[in-house]
C-alpha cells in the first residue's frame, strides 16, 4: 500500500471501516485470502479513501459519505465505493459488528451546515509541523 495518513478519532474509524468493507469485498470478488493483503486495485481504492478522509474540509465532523453534500470521490472511484458497501455492508454485522453498528450510528447524526476553514486533518498537520510540504 502507498504512504497512508493517520486519522484520529471519528476519520480514524470511518478510515476502519472502509478498509474492512474493502477487505470482504476483495476476498469475495477478487480470490484474496483472509490472511493475504487485498489485490492491487483494492489497495489502490484503500489509498484513495484514506486520502480524501485525510483531506475532508469537514475534518472530524465529516458526516457519512452518503449524507455528505461534498462528494469528493471521482465518478469511478464512486462507483467502485457503492459496489463495494453494497456487498459488504450487509456482512459487516457478521464479520465487523462494532464497526457496522458506530457506521450505522454515525448516519443518524445530522449533517453538520457548514465547516471551519482548515479544519481537515491534512491542515491540522500541516499546521502541527508533523509533515513537510
Amino acid at each position: 500500500m502507498g504512504k497512508q495518513h493517520f486519522l484520529p478519532a471519528k476519520l480514524g474509524i470511518e478510515f476502519k471501516t472502509i478498509k474492512a468493507m474493502v477487505k470482504i469485498y476483495c476476498r469475495a470478488h477478487h480470490n484474496s485470502s483472509k490472511e493475504s493483503a487485498p489485490c492491487a486495485d483494492c489497495r489502490e481504492f484503500i489509498d484513495y479513501a484514506n486520502e480524501k478522509l485525510d483531506r475532508c474540509p469537514y475534518g472530524q465532523n465529516k458526516p457519512t459519505c452518503n449524507k455528505c453534500p461534498i462528494h469528493c470521490y471521482k465518478k469511478e472511484q464512486r462507483e467502485q465505493a457503492g459496489k463495494i458497501m453494497r456487498y459488504a455492508g450487509p456482512r459487516m454485522l457478521l464479520r465487523h459488528p462494532v464497526l457496522a453498528v458506530k457506521h450505522l450510528l454515525a448516519e443518524k447524526a445530522p449533517v453538520p451546515e457548514s465547516y471551519a476553514s482548515k479544519s481537515s486533518n491534512r491542515h491540522l498537520r500541516k499546521s502541527e509541523g508533523r509533515e513537510k510540504s
